[in-house]
């Protein structure tokens, strides 16, 4: 069996190697042929070209290099009709993947299957259809998508997400985390205010606010930031100032598992403030009760606002049905609501725990790993076709 497949960016790398390794237990005989990071090159493949080309995100930072990626994108597409595959596997990154995938059905009867399914429950819902006319089959991370991708023609299959596979901190490495940076029985405030610039700068003043509202009634709280590597000096500079001074995690300076001290953290605190994105989802993993808040400049609050159709963007809420978890999105990021429920779920946790733990189980906790489960939707899906 011969599989041509591509990833963009290193979420995107990660699903690859996790899909890679179920397809070579079930198929010993694969062979692959086309682009990824490290986890893909792992289970063998050898990249045609350095995945980090494609990791572009922004219009000032895509247009100077525009000529350079349309060229990646015939390049991609000529190897897979050359290739003649069983199956193009394209993974997350749509503005390339999704490219390649329609030149390559414009020139052949490829099957095509992409990995993670766009938003279309949030916004856009027009994607699908566009999607749907390069795109046989979708492998899509939560289990509520499936109808949206099958209204538009594709076969869907939920195959669970990446979060229900990472490893979890224990209680021990929660207290031997609070012993290392002396932190005894304090309450715990987590702050996740993102992994990009312009998310650190935006929310940093507000997130700080929060903190400094928290210490006041709470004199005694704590903050930890287990910090992204691009952001480290951003955050240091903004956090200067910060009363309670927050221990800032490197993952740069942490021997051996630079993800460990960050999962410990997640164990050990009492709250989390988080900005939304999928750490919503690690964070309910690891059983740590949070708070979401997130703002973007005024247009994009005016254009987004006009487009999102749900009444929540906290994944938690979404997969638990429930509203458990406060969020403060756009106009409603403002430190005061945000200290007050910040406190609320310090208080009262337990409100969160069984929203979390419902969460978790729908994405497919407990069961076969989510990079198997896609292993055998992508050859069920051959099968049948």
């Amino acid at each position: 069996m011969n599989i041509f497949i591509l990833a963009g960016e290193p979420s995107g790398d990660k699903l690859g190697g996790a899909l890679m390794a179920g397809l070579k237990t079930l198929r010993p005989n694969v062979r692959f042929e086309g682009i990824g990071g490290m986890e893909m090159a792992a289970e063998g493949l050898r990249s045609r070209f350095d995945m980090s080309e494609l990791s572009v995100m922004g219009l000032a930072e895509i247009l100077p290099r525009y000529r350079a990626l349309m060229a990646r994108i015939n390049q991609t597409a000529q190897a897979v009709v050359q290739m003649q595959p069983d199956v193009l596997i394209t993974i997350d990154s749509p503005d390339f993947s999704l490219r390649v995938a329609r030149k390559v059905k414009a020139a052949s009867s490829i099957r095509c299957v992409h990995y993670v399914a766009p938003t279309v429950w949030a916004w856009r819902p027009g994607r699908a259809e566009k999607m749907a006319r390069s795109i046989d089959q979708v492998l899509a991370l939560l289990p509520f998508e499936p109808p949206y991708m099958e209204a538009a023609g594709m076969r869907c299959d939920f195959v669970g997400h990446p979060v229900v596979s990472e490893p979890v901190a224990t209680a021990e490495d929660a207290k031997a985390f609070r012993s290392r940076h002396d932190l005894g029985d304090a309450p715990l405030l987590l702050v996740l205010p993102g992994s990009r610039q312009s998310e650190v700068t935006r929310l940093g003043p507000v997130f700080q606010q929060v903190v400094a509202r928290v210490q006041q009634s709470r004199p005694d709280v704590r903050v930890v930031i287990p910090a992204a590597a691009p952001v480290i000096g951003t955050l240091r500079r903004l956090t200067q100032n910060w009363a309670p001074q927050p221990i800032i995690l490197n993952p740069l300076a942490v021997d051996g598992d630079p993800s460990g001290d960050k999962r410990a953290a997640f164990r050990a605190a009492n709250v989390a403030l988080a900005a939304s994105g999928t750490v919503s989802l690690e964070l309910a993993a690891a059983g740590t009760p949070m708070v979401i808040a997130y703002d973007m400049n005024w247009l994009s609050r005016q254009i987004i606002g006009r487009m999102v159709k749900v009444d929540t963007v906290t994944l938690v809420n979404l997969v638990s049905e429930t509203r458990a978890v406060p969020e403060f999105i756009g106009a409603n990021c403002r430190p005061g609501p945000i200290a007050r429920a910040v406190e609320d779920v310090m208080d009262t946790p337990a409100a969160q725990r069984d929203a979390m733990a419902l969460c978790m189980q729908r994405l497919g906790q407990g069961g076969e790993a989510p990079g198997m489960r896609a292993a055998r939707a992508v050859l069920e899906g051959i099968a049948a076709a």
